[in-house]
């Protein structure tokens, strides 16, 4: 894995732009000579490529207005005595404590010293120099800002470390059963102790292909980490064009800033994606061992998320087996299993479960009546009521579930889904005649929605019940057969209208010709 420079020359956009980033500085006096005069001993100034902006506000109240506009101020050269005898030290408290702004660095810049005394100015205010203007020529003011511009860009770099670290470590605990949202933590992360370590412009970004598996799709392009607004520029699209020739070439890329880098990611030796950096000045060797370290440790993530998706995929694949034998087994049950789905998955949203949970209750919902694939198609599929010894065969798809969802733990919440579905809120259900209270909330909500979409739907015993009818028939069940919270849920959502489109699959199964033999 090698950083990819762009060539030397500049692009066309490169020379008609001008300076991209500056070193924003605040004067503050009542004196427009001294706002005047510094303004002028400061000019051609630079520092780490970078021009210096000067601000100027003429009272600590236009000082304020100033600041709350331009968080990024790196340094303020403030004075005392403006609109109060103590204007400036007010504004010193109000950017430290108010504003929370730690990282600007204070000067303090008096021309009546008596009135605020170095030493008491010191002690009592955060500030980090203090000067009298008649000791500051052009001299010493050029080399107090460089000192301040100097410290604030170290701090900065501190802090910018200091907050992708905390990304990085916050997302490393689900590195392990990664998600795409842990995944973009840690590569905004892992893309903040980059920017601060090499003090990099706000313009750099991590960028994967093709979903992140190794497949190379130039048309296909997520952005999993971005610093500024880089991403939503015109100049987006010749980046990501540039970029991605590049890693699959080899080739230095034309067009791009002066300067910048292009990291490939490679899984398995293959490209999957980029990291596109444009630094204030060029990396060293240490930078670039680092930025090489750092894209290692982002290919080996987007590695660990391939992983994770073709074990979820797997585990869906799974699922849609059993679901598809219990189809076959029972033609009358298959639609019934793909609403039960549909059901559970609102039903739960309403209860307050986050979206993936009810995805997963969805899929566990759909193997509830596995266990019918051992149920003779005698019984199973009799067009009558079924006498009692029938019945007790029927309840036997209870434990016949369990059993075949017992052999993989990845299957556990599905397998009390099967071996529960039928107990009820007052213990008188089957297998165990237990209070439903003692399972989890996916079985709850699936012994409600079970009844409901079985009471709409023909089966070889009965005719569909009409929708408003079934409801009701919940709602009776409230505190004695289902859980009354979600019964609650259940009717809010059918009285919604978002169950209708559910409900109308099945009025459609219902009125299609029966299928003989």
């Amino acid at each position: 894995m090698k950083l990819i420079r762009t060539r030397s020359e500049p692009a066309a956009t490169e020379l008609t732009m001008g300076p991209r980033h500056t070193w924003k500085l605040l004067v503050v006096d009542d004196e427009p000579d001294i706002r005047e005069l510094t303004r002028f001993n400061l000019r051609g100034f630079r520092f780490a490529d970078r021009d210096l902006e000067i601000l100027e506000a003429s009272s600590a109240y236009e000082a304020r207005e100033i600041l709350n506009q331009h968080p990024d101020i790196a340094v303020a050269l403030v004075d005392v005595v403006m609109e109060t005898d103590d204007a400036g030290l007010r504004l010193v408290e109000y950017i430290r404590k108010d504003l929370k702004n730690l990282m600007v660095r204070l000067i303090i810049r008096t021309g009546q010293p008596g009135l605020a005394p170095e030493r008491h100015v010191i002690d009592h205010y955060d500030i980090d120099d203090y000067k009298d203007k008649t000791e500051l020529t052009a001299g010493r003011l050029y080399t107090t800002v460089r000192a301040a511009l100097k410290s604030y860009r170290d701090l900065r770099t501190i802090d910018l470390n200091r907050i992708g670290l905390a990304q990085v470590l916050e997302a490393a605990p689900d590195i392990y059963r990664i998600t795409n949202r842990s995944l973009d933590q840690f590569f905004q992360g892992v893309l903040t102790q980059i920017v601060g370590l090499c003090n990099l412009t706000d313009s750099s970004f991590i960028s994967t292909m093709g979903g992140v598996i190794a497949t190379f799709d130039a048309q296909d392009i997520t952005v999993q980490a971005s610093s500024g607004d880089l991403a939503a520029q015109d100049r987006f699209a010749q980046i990501r064009a540039q970029c991605s020739e590049t890693i699959l070439t080899g080739q230095a890329p034309e067009g791009l800033r002066k300067g910048a880098y292009v990291v490939p990611l490679l899984v398995q030796r293959k490209p999957v994606g980029f990291i596109y950096i444009e630094p204030t000045h060029d990396l060293n060797e240490a930078d670039r061992h680092l930025i090489t370290v750092v894209a290692q440790q982002c290919s080996s993530a987007l590695e660990n998320l391939r992983l994770h998706i073709d074990l979820a995929q797997s585990y869906d694949h799974m699922i849609d087996m059993l679901a598809t034998i219990a189809e076959f087994k029972d033609h009358t049950t298959g639609s019934h299993i793909r609403r039960i789905d549909s059901y559970t998955r609102l039903v739960a949203l309403e209860l307050g479960s986050s979206e993936d949970e009810a995805v997963l209750f969805g899929k566990a919902s759909r193997l509830h009546d596995v266990g019918k694939i051992g149920i003779s198609d005698a019984v199973l599929c009799k067009p009558g009521k079924l006498d009692a010894a029938e019945f007790a065969i029927i309840k036997t798809h209870t434990h016949m579930g369990g059993t075949i969802l017992a052999h993989d733990h990845f299957l556990a919440l599905a397998r009390e889904v099967a071996l529960h579905h039928h107990e009820r809120w007052d213990g008188k259900g089957y297998p165990d005649g237990r209070p439903s209270r003692e399972f989890q909330l996916v079985t709850r909500i699936v012994t409600v929605v079970d009844v409901f979409d079985a009471l709409v739907s023909r089966r070889p015993y009965k005719e569909p019940w009409a929708p408003h009818d079934a409801a009701q028939e919940i709602k009776n069940g409230a505190g004695t057969q289902f859980d009354p919270t979600i019964v609650t849920a259940f009717m809010k959502l059918f009285q919604d209208g978002r169950f209708d489109a559910i409900i109308e699959s099945a009025q459609h199964e219902s009125a299609l010709p029966e299928i003989s033999g």
